[in-house]
């Protein structure tokens, strides 16, 4: 196998992890924003899709064609891979991936397919219609492979040193679990000084297939995904995320679209940045006051106030200022997080 011995030559880079007031004044704790939303491809995919594209590269004995099906995120991740390695890559994408994502896949110069009602029919149609017609196709699994967590894994030896060694708790969205998979490889392969950091992984209602499988105590599948976060919708999650669900730091959580949309609203006042509906899945915890619920449940409000929690931003394309007015529009009512977001001004 070639080694990837720069990181000059790798498609992704270290992001930086900040400290939000705002965000730490609302949950009660210090909240710290791992900002993987700066990476090429918009989104944490960068990681993960970038190291099994730049081992598969570096291990060929001549060129090749890369093939990703995807929602979007891991598609981008893999074109602006493929531009930074400077090869060609095919992208399919599910019907459910907005006009707004096909068309930036497009504009990064890959070629799109559009088929299937979900991201496993559009991930048969890339296995069993091209790649097995194009000898130098290699096939890059969105969340599903060893090469994918351990490029995500590279977030926590980053976050170590960016916070330290009393990381309390990391929070993060989950669709398949390449990132979910990723945070626990790389919190099992450090010492910690403490307690190993709880993990919170957040899904939205409709695309909760590790939630059910954890309830069910049983690998699920979900008959379809019904959330706004097309991002999140792997009907069935990896069978290592379901093996780590199993591990005592790691916590399960499933929020609404409403709470999960109207996070993202908030958090572009808050902080300035736009993030799509799978992201603000991560960011609702924070907003509705669950962190306590969750991961300070007996701690008195001085212990819990010396707490640091990282929210990994897995960004997204997704999203645009009109979709952000949308969601203000369409959940600001049913919300529970504009109305304290407005109580919190009044204050």
């Amino acid at each position: 196998m070639g080694s990837l011995d720069s990181e000059s030559k790798l498609p992704w880079f270290k992001t930086p992890c900040v400290h939000s007031l705002q965000l730490s004044q609302v949950a009660g704790c210090n909240i710290h924003l791992k900002l993987e939303n700066l990476q090429p491809s918009g989104s944490f995919k960068s990681r993960g899709i970038g190291n099994i594209m730049a081992r598969a590269a570096a291990a060929a004995p001549g060129p090749v064609h890369f093939y990703c099906s995807s929602g979007g995120n891991a598609g981008l991740a893999c074109a602006t891979s493929a531009l930074a390695l400077r090869l060609p890559a095919t992208i399919v994408v599910p019907v459910i991936t907005s006009p707004l994502m096909k068309r930036k896949l497009a504009e990064l110069g890959v070629e799109v397919h559009q088929t299937g009602n979900n991201w496993a029919d559009a991930d048969r149609y890339l296995r069993e219609e091209l790649l097995t017609k194009d000898p130098t196709g290699v096939y890059v699994p969105p969340f599903d492979h060893p090469h994918v967590w351990e490029g995500a894994a590279t977030l926590i030896p980053e976050l170590k040193e960016q916070v330290g060694d009393s990381i309390d708790a990391i929070v993060c969205s989950v669709g398949g679990g390449g990132l979910l998979n990723g945070l626990m490889q790389g919190i099992e392969s450090l010492s910690w000084s403490g307690a190993k950091p709880q993990v919170l992984a957040v899904e939205t209602t409709g695309a909760d297939s590790l939630n059910a499988s954890i309830r069910a105590k049983s690998h699920v599948t979900l008959p379809g995904i019904t959330s706004i976060a097309t991002s999140l919708g792997a009907t069935r999650v990896s069978e290592q995320t379901w093996k780590w669900s199993q591990s005592p730091n790691l916590q399960s959580l499933v929020v609404s679209d409403a709470d999960a949309a109207m996070s993202c609203v908030r958090f572009a006042d808050d902080a300035r940045h736009l993030v799509e509906a799978a992201c603000g899945a991560t960011l609702a915890p924070a907003y509705r006051g669950l962190l306590r619920e969750r991961l300070g449940h007996g701690l008195s409000d001085e212990e819990w106030s010396r707490k640091n929690v990282v929210l990994v931003v897995c960004g997204g394309s997704n999203v645009t200022l009109d979709m952000l007015q949308t969601y203000d529009e369409k959940y600001g009512e049913e919300s529970c997080i504009k109305t304290q977001k407005a109580n919190a001004s009044a204050v």
